[in-house]
């Protein structure tokens, strides 16, 4: 419980409440030094417009992005300066609500993840199923790692979640329709558990952050998401995944100037910077242009 009601006494923090606080406080003041230090000039080298009055100077190009949940990317939005004459307007949600969005032309562009090697064809059919093999393009954005979020050191011991239902251990899970709560049910076949057997299956969070946070606070004893969510708040990170997180955009609109730049920033030495700075992320073939035939790659070995 986070919080305490009292009759005549309104509402305080529970305990676990001000852990969570705490935790939340302690992960913004990181981000405020990555941030910060990837406040770099990308315009550098190239002659800038003079301009009276810098801060009423909006970029001139915007891309509307729905997105799952990613630390980089919400990186590369704050290191966007204005000189870059480019906005990324992120809308978080699931995987597959971001790719409905963009199928229904609601949106530029859509983030979503996929995990390497993990064949499950029937669980990420829908995926592909939102996208025109024709029509659409993804663009490689990078690699990460999820896999087991727990306390520092890891004193349960956690492998598999086999481990987390035998032991009882307080799970904290994602949403449905989010790229992580799919891959979650799939390794739940694997290890051969079922979800009612799970204490907190139903406990839901929408971003990586908020597991970890949930996890360091003392909410729950374990979660499942990035190792840089794990890395942010000082936890132990199991690794069982490597995935790839793509931005599907129509072919049509590849060359257009503000897809242009971004696919350009991708390539560059800027989010180089990003990635570098992200515990479990890798930065490979960024902006590489592939088919949707891509998603049906990988390499069995990369799941754990």
């Amino acid at each position: 419980m986070l919080v305490d009601l009292e009759r005549g006494r309104g509402a305080r923090l529970a305990p676990a409440g001000e852990r969570l606080v705490e935790a939340q406080r302690q992960a913004e003041r990181r981000l405020a030094r990555t941030f910060s230090a990837l406040a770099i000039d990308i315009g550098q080298g190239t002659r800038r417009r003079p301009r009276s009055r810098p801060e009423l100077q909006a970029p001139a190009m915007r891309l509307r992005v729905a997105a799952s949940h990613d630390f980089a990317l919400a990186a590369l939005r704050e290191a966007l300066p204005v000189e870059a004459d480019l906005a990324l307007e992120i809308t978080v949600m699931g995987s597959l609500h971001a790719l409905r969005q963009f199928s229904e032309g609601e949106t530029d562009l859509a983030g979503f993840h996929v995990p390497i090697g993990l064949r499950a064809s029937d669980d990420f059919a829908e995926f592909r199923q939102l996208l025109n093999p024709k029509r659409d393009r993804l663009i490689r954005f990078a690699d990460r790692e999820q896999g087991f979020i727990l306390p520092h050191g890891n004193a349960a011991r956690v492998h598999n979640f086999a481990d987390v239902a035998r032991k009882g251990l307080r799970f904290v899970n994602r949403q449905p329709g989010s790229g992580t709560r799919v891959l979650i049910d799939r390794l739940l076949a694997v290890d051969g558990v079922d979800p009612s057997t799970l204490t907190g299956y139903v406990v839901e969070e929408f971003t990586h952050a908020a597991v970890g946070a949930t996890v360091a606070s003392g909410a729950a004893d374990v979660g499942f998401g990035l190792r840089a969510a794990a890395a942010q708040y000082g936890l132990a990170f199991v690794p069982r995944v490597r995935e790839r997180y793509y931005l599907a955009a129509r072919a049509s609109t590849l060359a257009t100037p503000a897809v242009s730049r971004l696919i350009e920033l991708l390539r560059g030495p800027v989010f180089s910077r990003i990635v570098r700075t992200l515990a479990g992320y890798r930065r490979l073939d960024a902006g590489k242009i592939v088919g949707i035939e891509a998603l049906a790659r990988g390499a069995s070995r990369d799941v754990r």
